[in-house]
């Protein structure tokens, strides 16, 4: 498949932006995961615990693999306790508590791998270069790893995080605008898994919310941007996730959301929509990523964002037995 360009490859520094992927996938244990990784990169593997694993080293930077689940993991606050005052018998103590600790957990990651996704999180990775990387979802289908479709228990997800060609109020607007607008299409496009759909993970923004932020009136500073978004979406579980981005844009911001150990500040759209469909032959990132790239390229058209826009603010605004009156004739359109 072909790489599509983005309206606009550059950031504000005038370098190439870059795209975070993340996959989730079952089949596979991340030892595995990582030793296949490391022959298509390079790098050098690092057993930070047995369920959790990071390769080094690699030209675009450090991959993380690892059984998603906190239980199957070492606590970090536990094992960063400091008892250098403590008498030697607590420091054996906890040197104990620590061993069984670790076993614990390495122990219900072994009766969980199967059960729960091996994620890979990739380092951000150019544009441009996002076909190599789709090497490594060939070597993962090749070696038996299993996407949503493999079974109804599997809600796994891929996610992308393009970087943002700038952090200014109207560029993020027309984002979220040109989203808004299209999420229908790529629901449709995408063919969201059904356990995905009922599973809270990439839930759909609010229609109420919607309406606000396509409404031409709304012409928010980005303080307001962020105020209203956490009002309507007080939650990570949104289809194109902008907590990471608010994050990294108003640090100080009070909101425990933007504080949260799952949120990582970053300049970055946290698109959340994506099936994993390791079962397609070809699928992968560029897929996903052309896709996306018709969000950018409507936001960068402003008259015809402009138009679409008053366009949902004008079909919702009609009486309401007219818009069923529509939707049913759309719907038997569709069914004979």
């Amino acid at each position: 498949m072909t790489l599509e360009a983005p309206p606009n490859g550059w950031n504000a520094k005038g370098e190439t932006r870059k795209v975070g992927v993340e996959i989730e996938f079952a089949g596979l244990p991340p030892r595995d995961t990582a030793l296949i990784v490391c022959e298509l990169f390079g790098g050098e593997l690092n057993v930070v615990s047995p369920h959790r694993l990071l390769v080094e080293g690699t030209r675009w930077g450090e991959f993380g693999i690892e059984l998603d689940t906190q239980y199957a993991h070492p606590d970090r606050a536990l094992l960063e306790e400091h008892h250098e005052l403590d008498s030697e018998w607590s420091r054996q103590h906890h040197q104990h508590r620590l061993e069984f600790h670790r076993k614990t957990r390495e122990l219900i990651g072994d009766m969980v791998t199967g059960l729960v996704p091996t994620e890979i999180v990739c380092p951000p990775v150019p544009w441009n270069e996002l076909d190599e990387l789709d090497t490594l979802f060939e070597a993962l289908r090749t070696h038996g790893a299993k996407g949503t479709d493999a079974s109804l228990l599997y809600g796994f997800g891929l996610h992308l995080n393009p970087e943002v060609e700038r952090e200014d109020v109207d560029y993020l607007l027309s984002m979220l605008r040109a989203y808004l607008l299209l999420a229908s299409w790529l629901r449709s496009e995408i063919k969201v898994d059904i356990t995905r759909e009922v599973l809270p993970h990439a839930n759909p923004f609010p229609k109420e919310y919607a309406l606000k932020v396509l409404n031409r009136q709304y012409t928010p500073d980005i303080d307001t941007l962020i105020d209203d978004y956490l009002t309507y979406n007080p939650t990570r579980n949104r289809e194109l996730d902008l907590l990471p981005l608010f994050a990294y844009l108003r640090p100080d911001h009070p909101h425990k959301l933007l504080h949260g150990e799952l949120t990582q500040p970053r300049p970055t759209f946290h698109y959340r929509l994506p099936n994993a469909q390791l079962s397609e032959p070809h699928w992968g990132g560029v897929t996903e990523w052309n896709r996306w790239v018709a969000v950018e390229r409507l936001a960068a058209s402003k008259e015809t964002l402009a138009a679409r826009c008053d366009h949902y603010i004008a079909q919702h605004n009609r009486p309401l037995i007219t818009r069923l009156a529509s939707r049913a004739k759309r719907w038997w359109g569709e069914r004979f």
